[in-house]
């Protein structure tokens, strides 16, 4: 191979390189959104969120960046197509679900180490943010 080419396939492959790490940072910062909407819209921790994400990427068989964007278009618009709605609405409550069971174990659940009575938002918690065909942010608990 001659050095020009050689010089050729190198600028290509960083080329590449370049364009692949664009893409990751704007992927990036869209992951990083969708669980701020999910912080904000659903109560959850951070570290929740990016879990609630992953779930529903693995359920979905929709890459976790295309979820994010279809998280940050609910906060839009309110619209979410269906499959990512559900699985969604699941990995929220159980989520949740989970955080509470932990609070419970370890006596953070409320006074003297009892878990806390139900509240009225908790109980809203099969109506959260995502169940409805067109969702709106709304208060589900926490």
């Amino acid at each position: 191979m001659a050095p020009a080419d050689d010089a050729a396939d190198k600028i290509a492959a960083l080329q590449e390189e370049v364009d692949q790490l664009r893409q990751a940072l704007v992927s990036h910062a869209a992951v990083d959104q969708a669980i701020g909407v999910l912080m904000a819209a659903a109560r959850l921790r951070s570290q929740e969120g990016w879990e609630v994400l992953q779930f529903v990427s693995q359920h979905t068989n929709i890459k976790l960046r295309e979820i994010a964007q279809h998280v940050l278009r609910w906060a839009e618009d309110g619209e979410l197509p269906d499959a990512v709605r559900t699985t969604l609405h699941t990995a929220v409550i159980t989520t949740r679900r989970q955080r509470l069971r932990l609070a419970s174990r370890s006596g953070q659940g409320g006074r003297d180490g009892r878990h806390r009575p139900r509240s009225a938002a908790d109980s809203r918690m099969a109506n959260s943010v995502w169940s409805g065909k067109t969702a709106e942010i709304c208060d589900c608990g926490g």
